[in-house]
């Protein structure tokens, strides 16, 4: 495993984080209220972020992401790319990817998914679908939406042949409910589309959530280090330091996670239980982060209006979204047990072929066995006759 950034990874990363920390400012934020920086969105397109995954994979869309988690910037960077530009790139036929992606890439198409899956959508026999979703983020901004069947099937919606009903989450994700009554589809993909789909999309917001922690642990640092109490600054207190350091250790095991995650899904590696060790991690231990990034700024950090609980409400949508943790932990017993039984039978039929090749031919080992308990038998013999003869 080597997860150190290729040079184009690390550029795209050092221009996203130059682009995400200009513009997207607490003053910015609080003005695009729950819809897209359309600037900050212009600015991303324009620097050429958007059509860099294609290149640099999903470890450096992790990287990118744990940019924009850092400032919370209002913009549909993740939904677009996963679902979009990847998704489409992996699993559209050649004419899908011709007409769909240089529009994603631009920035003037933007797809969303209706992920997880949870059997509420029927596709009838003409390619069109019906039944309703629950939340989808960045619905109100997209113009196509993931949508998967209840056969898991992938389907590509334009958001305009569909209804949409706003719906208010916990982080301002522009979400809404989306509604399809007969909404004409066309099929993206072919059997386990749905599941690479997933799994990439989990990784993602995996390397979000790392990048959100570490923007509410880098706040939190900033504001004990000043704030002063008893004529002592807040950091120098010991029950101050080890919060901080256990949120600084569980923003590592979300991020390592997370790249060895993106590394095998990349490389074409068997990656099922790591995406799923990954999300877990973005759940469990980023619902800790955000909670001790406010915790640690005292009364100020129940301001709603303060930067850290933008933090705080993202790490808690994150905590939620495609699975919370409970929820991953029991897929992941799953697959660790579909895992382990596999192994046993693939054991079981090579000792059975061993055993037969065993008794049909017993070998060399088999020859020198019955030789040595031979000659056993015969210096027991002696051995009797020599205390007979005594």
């Amino acid at each position: 495993m080597d997860f150190t950034p290729t040079e184009e990874q690390t550029a795209a990363r050092g221009l996203a984080a130059r682009v995400f920390g200009d513009l997207s400012t607490p003053e910015r934020l609080a003005a695009a209220g729950a819809g897209t920086d359309a600037e900050l969105w212009k600015a991303l397109c324009a620097a050429g972020l958007t059509s860099a995954v294609e290149d640099v994979g999903l470890l450096g869309l992790v990287l990118l992401l744990e940019e924009q988690g850092r400032t919370t910037a209002q913009v549909p960077f993740a939904v677009s790319c996963v679902y979009g530009l990847l998704a489409v790139g992996r699993h559209g036929t050649r004419e899908q990817r011709a007409r769909l992606l240089p529009a994603l890439r631009d920035g003037s198409a933007v797809a969303t998914g209706a992920f997880p899956d949870r059997g509420a959508v029927r596709a009838g026999a003409d390619g069109r679908l019906t039944g309703t979703t629950g939340w989808v983020p960045w619905l109100r901004d997209a113009t196509h939406v993931l949508v998967p069947d209840a056969d898991r099937s992938l389907w590509l919606v334009r958001v305009a042949d569909a209804g949409t009903v706003p719906v208010v989450t916990t982080a301002p994700w522009a979400a809404a409910e989306l509604r399809l009554e007969a909404a004409p589809a066309e099929r993206l993909g072919s059997a386990g589309a749905y599941e690479d789909v997933l799994a990439a999309a989990r990784v993602a917001y995996a390397g979000l959530q790392a990048g959100v922690c570490a923007g509410s642990l880098a706040r939190a640092v900033a504001h004990t280090t000043v704030r002063e109490q008893f004529g002592r600054p807040l950091s120098t207190r010991q029950a101050v330091q080890l919060r901080a350091a256990d949120a600084h250790m569980d923003t590592e095991a979300i991020r390592v996670t997370a790249y060895e995650a993106a590394w095998r899904f990349d490389e074409g590696l068997p990656c099922a239980s790591h995406v799923l060790t990954a999300g877990w991690w973005a759940s469990e231990a980023g619902r800790r982060v955000v909670h001790t990034g406010q915790h640690l700024h005292g009364g100020i950090g129940a301001d709603l209006d303060h930067p850290v609980h933008r933090h705080f409400l993202w790490g808690r949508q994150i905590d939620a979204h495609l699975g919370c943790g409970a929820r991953l932990l029991d897929e992941l017993g799953a697959v660790l047990a579909d895992t382990e039984h596999k192994e046993h039978e693939e054991h079981d039929e090579s000792a059975g072929h061993a055993g037969h090749a065993g008794h049909s031919e017993p070998g060399r080992l088999g020859r020198q066995s019955e030789h040595e308990e031979r000659r056993g038998r015969e210096e027991q013999g002696e051995h009797e006759e020599q205390e007979e003869t005594a």
